[in-house]
């Protein structure tokens, strides 16, 4: 009879052990093919320079009920932008009063909150510039995975997470003192997440294991506040990861971290994220040193043309070796990628933060008040097509893919700040 009672003791206890693993796995979330036409994945695109796959068509008009899809809040603040994977739209937040810092994922069709998973309580490290938020990270995603970063207690952590929002790890990369903020993204190369934390306590740049977190590679950098995310970038002959500032310009080999070159340059404060046309590359920075400059990636420490204009926050383009910016005092550039010369340049309005974005021959550019001008770019001369005006304020840099735009914006209602989340398109 014991035997009996035990055998059927291990049965049941097979039974519950396999319906369990059957529950997990169905409830597990399927990966996701990535698709650059439909998908923006990181920071700056799938190809991290901020240019939309060719053939969108997003509206180039909208306000608040002018093509607007859907519309949804935003539970507390942030200023990183949303990314765009499969049927989710990604996007990190913080909410100061509750001192949690979060992922939240929404139905891409229909603005609809599906999850919302928080990565940090307590001990939030607080920006010092006003302008700042402790949500000011753009998320990555490698089609099974979600990566972000964020400062917690002294110090930069870099999370991940399942589709389905679940805490996969979390890995501290360093030490961090608050100078202004921080909002360095992750990005993604091979089977490693690349992460950066420059700051004044002796930041770090670091490659790790996507599947389990652990430190593959890490560099340390010089004890100076520095903003920039790294980006992967193809250019003279070799795939080299690429960090300016802290007045130095750097290209390294991203699956092991090896240092390729690096040399004097760029200032000590950079924000904006390298673009390149393939032999050089474009660094841009306001503090304490007003610059735009051209470097030779092939570590000869060339410096092929520099400017003193100030471009510092929003990202620079390069597309058919034209380099466009935009300064945050509102006026747009358009120079010869291989001289530094100028081709035209136009006055907007405003002060901007937000980068622009490039579709087909149109930039589009966002100000601090959320007014968005559209720019024809197939031209030898500045003309501005449009400008559109959805909500008060817009820090965050906005996404396009599958020919509609999602912009992260906010507005007062009655006297609280509340965020949005906007998916522009052409009805049908």
């Amino acid at each position: 009879m014991v035997k009996l009672l035990l055998l059927r003791c291990t049965l049941l206890i097979a039974i519950c052990l396999l319906l369990n693993s059957i529950a997990t796995s169905s409830s597990a979330a399927e990966p996701v093919r990535l698709n650059s036409n439909t998908d923006w994945p990181c920071w700056r695109g799938a190809e991290q320079n901020g240019i939309a796959a060719e053939g969108q068509q997003p509206p180039l008009e909208w306000s608040e009920t002018e093509n607007v899809l859907w519309k949804t809040p935003i539970s507390g603040r942030g200023h990183g932008s949303p990314i765009v994977v499969g049927n989710q739209v990604v996007l990190a937040t913080a909410d100061e009063a509750a001192e949690t810092r979060s992922l939240i994922s929404f139905n891409r069709d229909t603005g609809q909150q599906e999850w919302a998973t928080v990565l940090h309580s307590g001990k939030a490290t607080l920006a010092r510039n006003k302008k700042g938020t402790q949500a000011s990270s753009t998320p990555a995603c490698d089609g099974e995975r979600l990566f972000i970063n964020f400062l917690h207690d002294g110090q930069m952590v870099t999370s991940a997470v399942d589709l389905n929002g679940e805490i996969l790890w979390q890995q501290p990369i360093c030490e961090y003192i608050v100078h202004q903020g921080y909002g360095s993204s992750p990005t993604l190369f091979n089977d490693l997440v690349i992460v950066s934390a420059d700051n004044k306590a002796g930041g770090a740049i670091a490659g790790l294991d996507r599947k389990t977190g652990k430190i593959i590679w890490k560099q340390d950098r010089p004890e100076m506040p520095n903003y920039p995310s790294p980006i992967i970038l193809d250019v003279a002959g070799k795939t080299q990861l690429i960090m300016t500032g802290c007045e130095l310009v750097t290209g390294m080999n991203p699956q092991t971290g090896e240092k390729l070159w690096e040399i004097e340059g760029a200032t000590t404060e950079c924000v904006t994220s390298t673009p390149t046309n393939g032999e050089l590359i474009y660094s841009s920075g306001g503090y304490p040193k007003n610059h735009v400059a051209a470097y030779k990636a092939d570590g000869s420490g060339e410096v092929a043309w520099e400017i003193g204009t100030r471009i510092y926050v929003p990202s620079m383009l390069v597309k058919e070796n034209r380099l466009y910016a935009i300064a945050d005092a509102g006026i747009a550039y358009c120079l010869d990628a291989s001289t530094g010369e100028e081709i035209w340049k136009g006055r907007l309005s405003g002060t901007f933060t937000s980068s622009p974005v490039i579709v087909n021959d149109v930039l589009m550019a966002t100000n601090e008040a959320g007014e968005t001008f559209v720019i024809n770019i197939n031209t030898d001369e500045f003309e501005l097509l449009g400008r559109n005006q959805l909500g008060e304020e817009s820090f965050a840099t906005p996404v396009v893919c599958d020919s509609k735009i999602f912009m992260r914006v906010a507005s007062k209602v009655g006297e609280e700040r509340q965020e949005y989340l906007y998916c522009l398109g052409k009805k049908q």
